[in-house]
């Protein structure tokens, strides 16, 4: 988590962090977030579950699920949980950085 945010950081992103699904999903309406980068694995919930449950409080801000499970089922629900990238790990930083600019971009507003 350390290294992702030092990346965001470097390249201009505000970042909050936060150790679990639910401790985000209690902060995600005071947030005010430009972008999700959520973690496929946590210790509470998976990503795709968060990225659904914020897409039910949330569904203007996009979300992108970081996984190190290449398969194509975790796209296919990714997709339907309103995941607008996936990304795998390893994560190369210029790719994860374009991804999150485009999506923010691409953000109705």
């Amino acid at each position: 988590m350390g290294s992702l945010r030092f990346l965001l950081e470097t390249d201009g992103f505000a970042v909050r962090t936060f150790r679990s699904g639910t401790a985000l999903l209690n902060a995600s309406g005071a947030l005010g977030a430009d972008c999700y980068v959520i973690d496929y694995k946590m210790p509470d919930i998976n990503g795709i579950e968060l990225a659904g449950r914020l897409r039910k409080s949330d569904s203007e801000t996009p979300v992108i699920l970081i996984t190190g499970y290449p398969d194509e089922n975790i796209s296919t629900r990714a997709a339907a949980a309103g995941v607008k990238d996936v990304v795998l790990k390893p994560l190369l930083d210029e790719n994860l950085l374009k991804r999150i600019r485009r999506a923010i971009q691409d953000r109705p507003r």
